[in-house]
């Protein structure tokens, strides 16, 4: 059943800040769990930065492996590793409210299993985006078929790259993008309204939450192919994007915002040419 009781045991001195107040406290109980996020994700953006240092240097280094006509099983394990690892060092800092409201609520209720709830929370938001990177895996080997990707991971066309801004433009606008958002952008009241008992019920609350997430961000990610997958510089400001529409007060506008400049970004390049 749907439980949020763990929230009422809370304090909270004022109602109209409540997801502020609860966040604040999550904060500063649930320093292992930060401390956890921070590491995993710092982890994370310390393999992603090597590899695009050597993409664009010797490849020589870590993106060495990726020098190759022939991608076997292990090349594309590794393949679909750079992805994951990229969409938690991406993603995971826009879940951290999620995880650490909920360590919070499971603190209120002095739950034993506490940690490992948590952590299966996280890792069932982390297994959405690793279903992603195989579809993301997928869809950069059919390019690089097509003839449509570079061996840098980069579109080989102006009108590749026209194409996947236009597609993650309009999306940008439509009404599920708008309808996920408003479930990110509402931590508190996901999990008071979704709530399930036990490590499996947190698992699903996790996958649920990954859902809603690549609902409002997968089309985002294809930026990744139209500016360069492995393009430090595309990467960061992506992250901050989407901190920005999650956070930020004006985050839904800055949804509409984004895909009309999206949209009128791939036209000026489509009309460019080569």
């Amino acid at each position: 059943m749907s439980d949020g009781r763990g929230f009422d045991n809370l304090p909270d001195p004022d109602r109209t800040s409540r997801r502020g107040s609860l966040l604040e406290i999550a904060l500063h109980h649930e320093r292992a769990v930060t401390s956890v996020l921070v590491l995993v994700t710092l982890a994370s953006w310390t393999w992603i930065a090597a590899m695009a240092h050597d993409m664009y240097g010797s490849m020589q280094g870590a993106s060495a492996w990726m020098m190759t006509q022939e991608w076997d099983a292990a090349r594309l394990a590794l393949l679909w590793a750079m992805w994951a690892v990229m969409m938690t060092a991406m993603m995971l800092p826009s879940a951290a409210p999620l995880v650490l409201l909920f360590a919070a609520g499971l603190r209120a209720r002095d739950d034993e299993r506490a940690s490992r709830k948590v952590y299966a929370l996280a890792g069932g938001y982390l297994l959405v985006w690793g279903a992603f990177s195989v579809a993301a895996v997928i869809l950069q080997r059919m390019l690089a078929s097509l003839l449509l990707l570079t061996p840098m991971m980069e579109p080989a066309t102006r009108t590749v790259a026209a194409l996947l801004l236009a597609l993650a433009g309009i999306y940008q606008l439509t009404p599920l993008k708008r309808a996920c958002l408003r479930v990110c952008r509402s931590p508190l009241s996901f999990l008071m309204q979704r709530w399930r008992p036990g490590t499996s019920g947190a698992l699903r609350l996790g996958v649920a939450h990954g859902f809603y997430c690549l609902g409002c961000c997968w089309a985002l990610m294809l930026l990744l192919f139209a500016g360069g997958v492995m393009n430090l510089f595309v990467i960061v400001a992506l992250m901050l994007w989407v901190l920005a529409e999650k956070f930020l007060p004006f985050g839904e506008k800055t949804a509409i915002a984004s895909g009309i400049a999206l949209v009128v970004l791939a036209g000026v390049i489509a009309l460019r040419g080569y």
